[in-house]
Parts: structure tokens; C-alpha cells; sequence
């Protein structure tokens, strides 16, 4: 049954932003397929909850595991110089954070990412590749 979310629908808005990379303990890992910020991806909590404080000690502790272990990977394999976190959810009531690879001398550094820049998209090849490296990393 859908709740018009488009992380517990899956649907295909969600299918034209992002690639699904896989589960973690409680959330999924999404690569965005706008890629201003290279190695920009999602992790999106798996229960449709809003709001951090929604969440017990336990569920907050595991998924802010799943945010830190993603960031790690994404600092590690894109050699970022700098991850931001994004969660704002004004129009997209589900808790998730964008993990944001910025780069000294890259788009944006200094300041608050574009949420959707629309200018660089790639390969199903490339987004493929991406795709294993992070699956890789955080099978580890």
C-alpha cells in the first residue's frame, strides 16, 4: 500500500534521484545519481519515521552508526576533504541524510551544497563501478 513517501514506496521519483546500494542494521544506502559532489549518496532510515527525536536510544545510536560508517567510506574512496550532512526534510517527511563529498577546490566548498544541481550525471557504466566500490567498503 503506498503512504506517498518515496522511501517506503520506492517508486519511480525515487528511481530518477537515486540507485539503491544497499541495507545496513536500519537504514539503506542510496548513490545519488546527481553527482556535482562526487560520491554524494543517501542513507535513508528503513521505518518512516521524521524526526530524529522520534527514535529510541537504541534505533538513534544504530543509525547514526549507518551515517558514520557510510560518511567514512565516502571520505575514503572519493578522498573528500570535507563530508557535510544534510537532513532537512521540509518537503520529504522521511528521516534521511545526504552525505555530501566536498573537495577544497570544488563546487560549493566553503558553503552549503546544492541539493540538486542537475549538471552532472553518468554512466550506468560509472554509477555501476561507484556502486561496487562503496557495496565493497561497507561489506568490510
Amino acid at each position: 500500500m503506498s503512504i506517498g513517501c518515496l522511501y517506503c514506496d520506492r517508486n519511480q521519483v525515487q528511481k530518477d534521484l537515486m540507485i539503491e546500494i544497499c541495507d545496513l542494521e536500519v537504514s539503506t544506502v542510496f548513490l545519488f545519481k546527481e553527482q556535482t559532489y562526487k560520491g554524494r549518496c543517501v542513507v535513508a532510515y528503513k521505518k518512516h519515521d521524521e524526526e530524529l527525536y522520534e527514535l529510541n536510544d537504541y534505533e538513534l545510536l544504530a543509525f547514526m552508526k549507518d551515517v558514520n560508517k557510510v560518511a567514512s567510506v565516502l571520505k575514503k574512496l572519493f578522498k573528500a576533504d570535507k563530508i557535510n550532512y544534510g537532513a532537512y526534510s521540509d518537503k520529504l517527511p522521511h528521516l534521511h541524510i545526504h552525505l555530501v563529498p566536498k573537495y577544497t577546490d570544488g563546487t560549493d566548498f566553503g558553503g552549503t551544497f546544492v541539493m540538486n544541481p542537475q549538471q552532472t550525471y553518468l554512466s550506468e557504466t560509472e554509477y555501476a563501478a561507484m556502486i561496487k566500490d562503496i557495496k565493497n567498503e561497507l561489506e568490510k
